[in-house]
Order: structure tokens, then sequence, then C-alpha cells
């Protein structure tokens, strides 16, 4: 059972955030070989913070050594190797960890590609909880398989290509 917590800090008010983080969290949780954790019965949450550029520059600076803002961050609390063998283990819940979405940023860039801010904030989460699964996109290699797998769940939900012109 997923469980995505949504903590809202002044966003777009007309958008249901509790059920695009629920859904966009279950979904790529679901399509990953870590499908299982969406299945089980032990409660799997994931907390997203919707938040200003201010806080994630800020968070960006103290955990990354990056003095601007990003659009967003992702605070595992599992090791890769860590998560292989969570769906084996009995545990009475599993917190995979924290995403962070700055505002502005988001707000910006869904207009500079012509989305619904709803559209790239999904994308945004998609992208943090591949992040918390361990996925990366440090060399090429590992950005096209994630850039691949991001593809593959927003056309899932309906979406166009995140990465498309």
């Amino acid at each position: 059972m997923i469980e995505a917590a949504i903590i809202d800090e002044g966003w777009d008010e007309g958008t249901d955030w509790e059920t695009l983080g629920q859904t966009a969290v279950s979904w790529a949780i679901s399509r990953t070989p870590f499908g299982g954790l969406a299945r089980s019965d032990t409660p799997v949450e994931i907390a997203i913070r919707l938040t200003s550029d201010n806080e994630v520059h800020a968070l960006n600076r103290q955990y990354r050594d990056k003095d601007k803002p990003t659009n967003v961050l992702s605070f595992p609390m599992y090791a890769p190797e860590e998560l292989l063998t969570l769906e084996d283990e009995r545990l009475p819940e599993i917190m995979l960890g924290d995403i962070v979405l700055a505002r502005e940023t988001c707000l910006r860039e869904a207009t500079e590609k012509d989305l619904p801010v709803a559209t790239h904030a999904t994308h945004l989460i998609v992208h943090g909880v591949l992040h918390l699964l361990g996925y990366d996109h440090i060399d090429d290699e590992d950005a096209e398989n994630m850039e691949a797998l991001e593809r593959r769940i927003m056309a899932d939900l309906g979406h166009d290509d995140p990465y498309g012109d």
C-alpha cells in the first residue's frame, strides 16, 4: 500500500495535490522492479513537500553544495542495495524518503514547456520517486535509462513525452 503524504505550502489551490501525488507515486513505483512495494500490505510512504524556490535553494546548498534552486530534490531513506530486500523484510512501515518541489521553478518550467503546472509537477514527482528508488542520471547511459522509464510512466498516466520538444 503506497501512501503519498503531501505537504502543500501555498501551491495552486485548484489542483488536487493529494490525488496527483498519490497517483504519480503509485504509478512510478509500480513500473519499476520495486513494483512489489506497491502491492505490499506494508505501508510504503513518500513525503512530498510543495514549497518555495527559497527553501529548495537552501536545501540544495546545504545537502548538495549547489547554491541555487532546482526544480526537485529527493532525499532517499535507503541505499539502492537496501531496496532490493525491502519486500522480504517484515517492517511495520517503509518510509522511502522525501521529495521537495520548488514552486517558482516548476511554474516557470511549465510555462516554458507550455504545460499545465499539474502535468509538469507530475513529471517532477515521478522523477523524484525514481531517485528514491536508486535511479540516477549522472552518466549518459543511466540518464537514458531513467528518461526512458519516465517517458513510459508519463505515457501510462496519459501525458506526452516530458523530454519531447
